[in-house]
């Protein structure tokens, strides 16, 4: 049974849904997690039988679609087969970068090393192509913004763990997975150590916005997944502050 948190739906009809998921969820049946839970399982129980048409990692947050018959699974994933759908997602990283925008463009290899990570491979790999842009910067992090053209298996977090920037809590490809704490953002904060909570604690990823052609009308549909609470307590901390300094607007395209 789903919990009230796991997701909620940004818009549903006849042919589509169109969610918004917590991290921590598989979209559809993994071989490596078999036993983990399962958004479209969950989300069953309200809408009945759904089609996968498209993936976002287990630890992403964020929009996912699905379509509720094989019609529109075939018209919505051929649009993704032609790279017609535009998806971009929002990322908190570790660093400043020095660019305001950055495209990469390096072959990706899934399941490349005995982790099972994507791994950049310029014989093997596919072809992969991901635009950034910086949104802000708050101390020792920033705010970007990721377009990825091509569609590989954590894509996003490997180009730009290739360009030495790494998500937040991201044990995968950053090397770590510590938590995001007010006491580290707020200044002349007075907690004890010892009892504070992070304010995240997970991937520090989240699926933003999609744009894709409906299946059956034929019209061009924009849809956005607001920030979990989780994200969006640390973006209103680093907002706060630095508000003179950083530009991170909610919901800007």
């Amino acid at each position: 049974m789903a919990k009230q948190n796991d997701y909620s739906v940004i818009y549903s009809d006849e042919d589509i849904v169109v969610l918004n998921k917590r991290s921590g969820l598989l979209i559809a049946a993994d071989r490596y997690n078999p036993d983990e839970p399962r958004l479209d399982l969950l989300a069953e129980e309200e809408f009945g039988k759904l089609y996968a048409v498209h993936r976002i990692d287990k630890d992403t947050s964020g929009i996912i679609v699905y379509a509720r018959n094989a019609d529109a699974q075939r018209n919505i994933s051929m649009q993704f087969e032609q790279r017609l759908v535009q998806k971009t997602y929002h990322a908190l990283v570790y660093g400043r970068p020095l660019w305001n925008e950055l495209s990469v463009k390096l072959p990706l290899l899934p399941d490349g090393d005995a982790k099972h990570r994507t791994v950049v491979d310029k014989k093997k790999g596919k072809f992969s192509v991901t635009e950034f842009r910086l949104i802000g910067n708050c101390g020792s992090f920033s705010w970007i913004e990721a377009k990825p053209i091509t569609g590989r298996t954590h894509q996003i977090r490997v180009h730009l763990a290739a360009n030495n920037f790494s998500i937040v809590c991201d044990p995968l490809y950053g090397g770590n997975q510590k938590p995001v704490r007010l006491s580290e953002i707020k200044r002349n904060w007075h907690g004890e150590e010892e009892e504070e909570r992070p304010l995240l604690s997970r991937l520090a990823l989240h699926a933003y916005k999609i744009t894709f052609t409906h299946p059956t009308t034929n019209q061009e549909l924009t849809f956005c997944a607001p920030y979990s609470k989780d994200l969006d307590a640390t973006r209103k901390q680093l907002q706060k502050r630095e508000d003179n300094n950083v530009n991170i607007i909610y919901g800007r395209r």
